[in-house]
């Protein structure tokens, strides 16, 4: 075989991504392909990179995404759906005209008995919302006014895997995309420096092994691998291969990309592989990346008195709390969506125990971002989302004791909140039965969540779609209604 045909064959779309899968190159890929002809600026929006002509398909409330995910399942009991009646039923059987004959999970399918157990924590309304919630969350009581709460959300799946897949990516299975790569596909990039999607991830006090979280949770399944998330690390650099190696200055660097540039599009212009397109692109912004993640990442320069806003976890890298205040600084910069995972949630034994932990972790960097992103203007044009993949049961999982019981996972009921951009702030919508198992008003599905987080960014979840494998797929698959009255 003539040599250099046989050098055109070896630079295939596997050989390539395979090479490039890996730190800088994700962000890359995430970001700035679009400004290589790979996709249209967003009509009447020059400020936004890449996304799809035509988007938004209206007016947006939202411009960006904080999602911060509490993977494990938090326990509506405990924290958010106020059950008095629940006292006087402590140790009493779950009806079997209440369970209804759900499907159990391998770990409580053999208990015999099922006894009620009621919160151990103590609930109180707050502002003028008068929005119930645990004594476990002090600080989150102080911005209720500005959260709704949705009691009735309900999902399919009743183990962790597919439950928080299905929250990702509107599919219980892995391979689709998740929703911040649809986000990034929809309507591009507003900083050309940074990756449209961050991930970031912190290990809660709760259950230190809690269930492992994959880097396909926000990856881009069909979509372009552009669109994917690229995860900053809680330790070392935020992004692999971040600094210039030694002996190597930031001019070098500047000349050698340039160079290598020049280079590449020379074999682009003699082969026309758009692969060639996406290495230029990469590293590009891979040297972009190089000057604006240092200086985003550097919180040294925030004042005493954000962190004791955050509080002080908020000065140890790689905590919920950091990462909150990481999130703020993600979004002044423009990032379209952030993610940040914060693992623990998951009692099955000694919730009492385990729980004010893990509320403690989240509860003031919650509410600081809430109160930093309204200080600085920005909470109106970023949607926050908060809550896990499922809830927990009102029965007990193992022994009851007087000061000690656990809760399985309960994906019939449980409370998520969402504030901000294009929501009505002060609410709580949807209700459940006096045992916090069964919905009684206004359910609201996964998909619903989801279209309703697309409405807010102002696009229509049934038009935002991608064909693949001769079938147009899209987050929603073919459910989901915006949910209206959470609207502002």
């Amino acid at each position: 075989m003539d040599p250099l045909h046989e050098r055109r064959l070896l630079l295939t779309r596997r050989h390539f991504f395979g090479k490039a899968s890996h730190g800088l190159g994700v962000a890359a890929l995430a970001s700035l392909l679009a400004e290589q002809g790979m996709a249209a600026a967003r009509a009447g929006d020059a400020a936004a990179l890449g996304g799809l002509a035509g988007l938004p398909h209206f007016a947006p409330k939202a411009k960006r995404v904080i999602y911060l995910f509490q993977s494990g399942g938090p326990s509506q009991i405990e924290l958010f759906d106020y059950k008095p009646k629940l006292e006087e039923l402590r140790q009493t059987e779950l009806p079997d005209s209440v369970r209804r004959g759900q499907r159990l999970t391998g770990m409580t399918s053999g208990q015999t008995s099922f006894p009620v157990v009621p919160s151990l924590y103590r609930f109180r309304q707050h502002g003028q919302s008068g929005a119930w919630l645990s004594e476990l969350l002090p600080h989150t009581a102080r911005v209720a006014d500005q959260l709704c709460f949705v009691k009735s959300m309900h999902t399919e799946a009743i183990n962790h895997d597919p439950a928080v897949t299905f929250f990702q990516t509107g599919f219980q299975l892995a391979g689709r995309p998740s929703i911040g790569s649809w986000i990034a596909y929809g309507l591009g990039s507003e900083n050309k420096d940074l990756p449209a999607f961050v991930v970031m991830i912190s290990q809660g006090t709760g259950n230190p092994a809690d269930q492992p979280l994959y880097d396909r949770l926000w990856g881009s399944g069909f979509l372009p691998t552009r669109y994917q998330g690229v995860k900053f690390r809680s330790g070392g650099e935020p992004v692999l291969y971040l600094s210039n190696p030694p002996g190597l200055s930031d001019a070098q660097r500047r000349r050698f990309v340039e160079d290598l540039g020049k280079l590449n599009q020379v074999t682009l212009e003699e082969f026309g592989d758009p692969e060639i397109a996406t290495r230029i692109a990469q590293y590009e912004m891979a040297y972009r990346m190089q000057q604006s993640v240092p200086e985003l990442t550097d919180l040294s320069r925030e004042p005493d008195t954000v962190f004791e806003l955050y509080g002080p976890e908020s000065r140890k890298k790689g905590t919920f709390a950091a990462n909150c205040l990481l999130a703020r600084r993600l979004a002044e910069r423009g990032v379209r969506f952030i993610q940040l995972f914060h693992r623990g949630w998951d009692q099955h034994f000694k919730l009492p125990k385990a729980l004010p932990g893990q509320a403690r972790d989240v509860d003031q960097p919650c509410a600081a971002l809430i109160q930093d992103l309204r200080q600085r203007g920005l909470l109106d044009e970023t949607l926050v989302v908060w809550g896990g993949e499922f809830g927990r049961t009102v029965y007990c999982q193992g022994k009851l004791a007087p000061d000690d019981y656990g809760r399985d996972h309960h994906p019939r009921c449980f409370t998520m909140w969402m504030a901000g951009g294009g929501i009505k702030p002060g609410i709580s919508y949807g209700a459940t039965d006096d045992y916090s198992y069964n919905i009684t008003e206004h359910p609201v599905h996964v998909h619903d969540l989801h279209a309703t987080i697309l409405h807010c960014l102002g696009v229509d979840h049934t038009r935002l779609t991608f064909k693949f494998q001769g079938r147009h797929f899209r987050l929603t698959d073919v459910h989901g209604q915006v949910v209206k009255p959470l609207l502002a």
